[in-house]
């Protein structure tokens, strides 16, 4: 396929072909080529899983042995593989952690939360700093000691200080921006390791 689309109709459209609900996929694509932070076997917590296409993607590397658990407001509506499975929630209910599916360890937690849109800038950027925070306590509790957090972030005056908390407990930081992401967009992604 040419790019002569726009870059974003370029990756939905590419998204479609090979059978993902969205072309956020390819973001998570673009940081398992760069960094190889999922593997066989892994166990790995979704966070804002909806509409499933990073779910369908780490199914296939992890493979059969591995496990997907994904957590969204909203449903999946995809058919999802066998050994992925979700939970409609809201990842700020007190009780989440509770939840049975949660009571294992996981190699890694990938977030691709965003909030609900105001158009009130100061709005908007408080919710999307809340959901990394709630991001970050939620992977704290559930990461191996090795284990990898990947946040989806928006280039604002928090995001500095919210990296700074992630410095706190990961020793590994780095700040990605994928090609598939719109050249208008502040968005990037914080990779971390333990």
């Amino acid at each position: 396929m040419k790019r002569s689309l726009s870059q974003t109709n370029f990756y939905t459209q590419l998204a479609k072909q090979q059978g993902y609900p969205a072309r956020s996929v390819f973001k998570l694509k673009e940081i398992q080529d760069k960094y190889r932070l999922f593997n066989t076997g892994n166990n790995i917590l979704d966070l804002g899983c909806a509409p499933g296409s990073w779910l369908v993607y780490l199914s296939n590397i992890i493979g059969p042995k591995g496990r997907v658990i994904g957590l969204d407001l909203v449903d999946v509506k995809i058919k999802l593989p066998a050994n992925v499975s979700t939970i409609k929630t809201d990842i700020n209910d007190n009780h989440i952690l509770a939840f049975p599916a949660l009571q294992t360890k996981f190699d890694a937690v990938v977030s691709d939360l965003a909030p609900h849109i105001t158009g009130i800038k100061e709005t908007d950027t408080q919710n999307s700093l809340e959901l990394w925070q709630t991001a970050l306590k939620i992977s704290q509790a559930v990461l191996k000691p090795q284990g990898k957090f990947i946040c989806k972030m928006f280039d604002n005056e928090f995001s500095e200080d919210f990296i700074k908390q992630v410095k706190k407990h990961f020793k590994q930081i780095r700040k990605f921006r994928p090609q598939a992401t719109p050249k208008s967009s502040r968005e990037f992604y914080v990779v971390a390791g333990r």
